[in-house]
């Protein structure tokens, strides 16, 4: 059979072929000529759909594409057989034994290759190997096969690491909540995910980053404050203590009737000399209408029950409280019963889409041109974050605003004209009054540090 195999065939400009080179000749251009296909396919080629109406090869056109694979593959080792063996049953028996352990091993094989797209793309890598193996030694040149082996398998063994180093990061991304992987997943999906300060999302190709996206970056923002709202603490959504509109009944009727016609809230507490001594909450018309009546301000028939929450609860469970207050705000305090922050609607509202700002308030961010914004010190991280389509600075329940963000890193309260750089942004502190950082001043870093934007506070002026 090997002789035969051998014999020329076909003579060529003073060359042959035989049996055995035209058939490694036509089985290596086949080879190269199907994984190229494949690649092409895997990785320019239109999606997938599974729908009803797909379009499958033929029979035939599968049988004889297996046949030409079994002959190509098979021609080698059968006359490798020849030459190594003399008995026809040893060759049977190790035909029909490899043959089972291909069938017994085919659907495990299956399943592990459709679930690493990448081994598929090592395998068609391989088949481009063979074919130009195959080939080259149908046109009478031989490559020795001990360096194809040496490369497929040093490929093999590299992909087994690049497989546990995937493993172990899928391991590590699990112990992550689930609430977290997904709201991740659904970002990444809106074309939102972790972004530079430049707002270019990490997840999108830079070809792509220049399209038209499909969510616009209210949409995208409104869907990640819902996706994150769980997440975050009542002090990163509350109206911090030093905000707080409220009505002293030490002070005299006129002044407290003035301030409450020009006060835009609806709801107010109403305490004795501090909010520590808080009497109860009372809706502003109320107030009103007893002060006109001479009630006295410590005598006041119109003041509720207060709804009281603890700081440690979540949002999830400070909505259900809002839900059942009716309209009433929510007052927070901490474990010593001190008021922190009074929680309402409006502020679940602004943690989902944005700032909305009351007439007495002025916007948190103001553009002051394309990369740089005037920040309050009081703007809620992440609120300043979905502006700047970033997710890049440290929130956590002990900085939850800009202020607490910088003070944490200067470790003191620093003067007016001290730099910061954090999470790609340079923040410098433009205005501090009475213990509190009131503005600052927000611009991307897009240059390396230098030393006149260090991370310090400017030295005290001694001159005095």
């Amino acid at each position: 059979m090997a002789g035969d195999l051998d014999d020329p065939l076909v003579f060529s400009g003073g060359g042959s072929f035989s049996g055995r080179d035209l058939i490694l000749l036509l089985g290596g251009l086949f080879l190269l000529v199907k994984a190229t296909s494949e690649l092409h396919e895997r990785l320019e080629g239109p999606p997938r759909h599974h729908a009803q109406g797909q379009d499958y090869a033929g029979f035939g056109i599968v049988v004889a594409q297996i046949v030409v694979l079994d002959a190509v593959f098979s021609l080698d080792a059968v006359i490798t057989a020849v030459g190594m063996v003399n008995e026809l049953p040893v060759m049977m028996a190790a035909v029909i034994i490899s043959m089972g352990v291909m069938l017994w091993a085919s659907k495990p094989l299956t399943r592990f290759v459709s679930a690493h797209p990448t081994v598929v793309v090592l395998c068609l890598s391989f088949l481009l190997m063979i074919g130009l193996s195959l080939t080259a030694e149908g046109l009478g040149f031989t490559i020795p096969k001990g360096y194809l082996y040496a490369a497929i398998g040093f490929s093999i063994l590299i992909e087994f690491f690049n497989q546990v180093m995937r493993r172990s990061a899928l391991r590590s991304e699990r112990a992550l909540p689930l609430r977290d992987r997904t709201a991740e997943a659904v970002l990444r999906l809106l074309g939102g995910g972790r972004a530079g300060p430049a707002g270019y999302s990490e997840a999108m190709p830079p070809e792509e980053a220049a399209d038209e996206p499909a969510f616009g970056a209210q949409e995208r923002g409104m869907v990640s404050g819902v996706l994150t709202l769980g997440t975050r603490s009542l002090r990163s959504i509350m109206t911090p203590r030093s905000d707080i509109s409220w009505v002293d009944v030490t002070r005299d009727p006129d002044e407290v009737a003035e301030m409450l016609r020009r006060t835009p809230h609806s709801n107010l507490p109403v305490c004795r000399g501090d909010l520590d001594s808080l009497l109860g909450v009372a809706r502003a018309k109320d107030l009103v209408a007893e002060i006109g009546e001479g009630t006295p301000l410590d005598q006041l028939t119109s003041l509720r029950e207060p709804v009281i929450i603890n700081d440690s609860a979540d949002v999830l469970r400070a909505m259900e409280v809002l839900r059942r207050s009716r309209g009433q705000l929510v007052l927070v305090v901490d474990e010593y019963g001190s008021l922190d922050g009074l929680l309402t609607p409006i502020d679940i509202l602004e943690a989902i889409a944005g700032e909305f700002p009351d007439e007495d308030e002025t916007p948190a961010i103001v553009p002051l041109d394309d990369d740089r914004w005037r920040v309050a010190g009081a703007t809620d991280l992440h609120y300043l974050q979905q502006r700047l389509g970033i997710n890049t600075l440290p929130v956590d329940d002990d900085a939850t605003s800009v202020a607490g963000l910088l003070l944490r890193h200067f470790g003191t309260l620093p003067e007016a004209g001290a730099r910061a750089e954090i999470g790609g942004l340079l923040f410098e502190v433009t205005e501090v009054s009475d213990r509190r950082i009131l503005m600052t001043e927000v611009s991307p870093l897009h240059a390396p540090p230098s030393e006149e934007a260090e991370a310090s506070a400017p030295e005290p002026d001694n001159d005095d």
